[in-house]
C-alpha cells in the first residue's frame, strides 16, 4: 500500500464491487464546439464516500429519485478511502469520490487518479474553492473555529490564535480529534503558511500540552457543551446543527473565529472528483454535477449548515461572510501533503 495515507489507512481493505454493462449515449458538446467524446450509461455507477451516511445519504436518495440513477455507496473514513484508492488504482470499481476535505481530493488528483471536468463544471464553483486544474470541484465550505465552554469563558478570554493553544494556561483545556480529515488539513495548512520548522514547533508544543483527544468533531463539541473540557477545534457546522435541535438558547458551547489570516481559521472545503477509470461515465458525471446543482447546494445550507459554493445560493443564517474567513494565502490545493502532516502527527503521538 502507498504510505501517502498510511497512517490512518493500516485497516482498509478492498471491497471488489463489480460493474454493469453499458449503453452508449450521443456524444455531448462540452465547450460548445468541439463534440466531446461519447460518454456511456448503465444507469448505476460507485461512489466512494468520506462524508458520513448520516449526512449525505439523503442527499444520494434525493439523486437516485429525480435521475433514476443507482448509487452504490461505499462509506469510511476520508484518509483511509483515499489510501484504498491509491491502493486500488486504475483496477478501483471507485467511479466517484466524495471527500471530507480539499487534502485527500489534492493528493489523489497529483496521483493522477481523476479525470479532466469539463469546463462549464469546473466554473461552477469560484476559484478558491476548487481545484487549479478542473481535477475536482469543490462542493461545500466548512470554516475551522474554537468551540468553547460558555459557562466557564466570556469571548474575550477565548484565543484569537491557535498559537495560544500551545501556551502552559491552556494545557490539559483542549479538545481536538487528531484522526480527523478536517484537523489535519489545518495541520497541513500550518505546514504551507508557516514552513515545516514552525509547524514541528507547534505540533510538538500542542501535544506536550496535554490535549484531550476525542474520536471526531461531533465529540469534541459535546465535550465542551457538556463542561468536560473548555474549548476545542472543531468544523463550524456542527454546532450550528446541534444548536437548531436544542435552540442556541440551550447551548453551553459558543463559537469562536480566529483571526483572519491565521492558520486556524482556513475555510476547507467538501469536494468530488471522477476517477479517470470513469472519464467517460455518464452516471458519474450527472451526479458531481447534481452535488453542485442548486437542489444540492440548497440542501447543504438547510440540512448540514455549510456554505454553499455555488453562486445564487445564500449561507445560513448567522454565519461570518465566507469571504471574511479565507486567507488570501492559501490555495487549498496546497493541502495535498497529508503524508507528511500524519508523519509529523505520529511523531509526536497524535495519531
Amino acid at each position: 500500500m502507498t504510505s501517502r495515507f498510511a497512517a490512518l489507512a493500516a485497516g482498509a481493505t478492498i471491497l471488489a464491487l463489480m460493474g454493469c454493462g453499458t449503453t452508449t449515449e450521443p456524444a455531448a458538446e462540452q465547450d460548445g464546439s468541439a463534440p466531446a467524446a461519447e460518454l456511456e450509461a448503465d444507469n448505476a455507477f460507485t461512489l466512494y464516500s468520506g462524508r458520513d451516511e448520516a449526512l449525505v445519504q439523503p442527499l444520494i436518495d434525493m439523486f437516485e429519485e429525480s435521475s433514476g440513477i443507482k448509487v452504490d455507496v461505499r462509506y469510511g473514513n476520508t484518509a483511509e478511502l483515499g489510501a484504498l484508492l491509491l491502493e486500488e488504482g486504475e483496477q478501483t470499481p471507485a467511479q466517484v469520490f466524495l471527500s471530507q476535505d480539499a487534502g485527500a481530493l489534492g493528493a489523489l488528483s497529483s496521483a493522477g487518479l481523476f479525470t479532466t471536468l469539463p469546463e462549464d463544471l469546473a466554473a461552477t464553483v469560484p476559484d478558491g474553492f476548487t481545484s487549479t486544474d478542473d481535477s475536482w470541484v469543490g462542493v461545500t465550505g466548512r470554516a475551522r473555529v474554537l468551540v468553547y465552554d460558555g459557562e466557564e469563558l466570556t469571548a474575550d478570554e477565548v484565543p484569537v490564535s491557535v498559537d495560544e493553544l500551545t501556551e502552559p494556561q491552556w494545557s490539559s483545556r483542549v479538545g481536538f480529534a487528531p484522526s480527523n480529515a478536517s484537523f489535519q488539513a489545518f495541520i497541513t495548512a500550518y505546514r504551507v503558511l508557516k514552513g515545516e520548522e514552525a509547524a514541528d514547533e507547534w505540533v510538538a508544543a500542542f501535544a506536550a500540552n496535554d490535549p484531550q483527544i476525542f474520536e471526531n468533531n461531533g465529540a469534541v463539541l459535546t465535550a465542551v457543551n457538556d463542561g468536560v473540557v473548555e474549548t476545542g477545534l472543531i468544523n463550524h457546522y456542527y454546532w450550528f446543527r446541534q444548536a437548531a435541535e436544542a435552540g442556541e438558547d440551550n447551548m453551553r458551547a459558543q463559537l469562536s473565529y480566529p483571526e483572519a489570516g491565521d492558520p486556524g481559521s482556513i475555510v476547507n472545503v467538501t469536494g468530488a472528483g471522477i476517477l479517470s477509470n470513469a472519464a467517460q461515465d455518464a452516471d458519474a458525471l450527472k451526479f458531481v454535477e447534481f452535488l453542485v446543482s442548486a437542489d444540492a447546494q440548497q440542501y447543504f445550507v438547510e440540512e448540514t449548515f455549510e456554505y454553499p459554493l455555488a453562486e445564487g445560493i445564500e449561507a445560513p443564517e448567522g454565519l461570518p461572510a465566507l469571504d471574511s474567513l479565507v486567507n488570501p494565502d492559501l490555495d487549498l490545493s496546497d493541502l495535498e501533503s497529508l503524508e507528511a502532516t500524519q508523519e509529523l502527527l505520529t511523531k509526536y503521538g497524535l495519531i
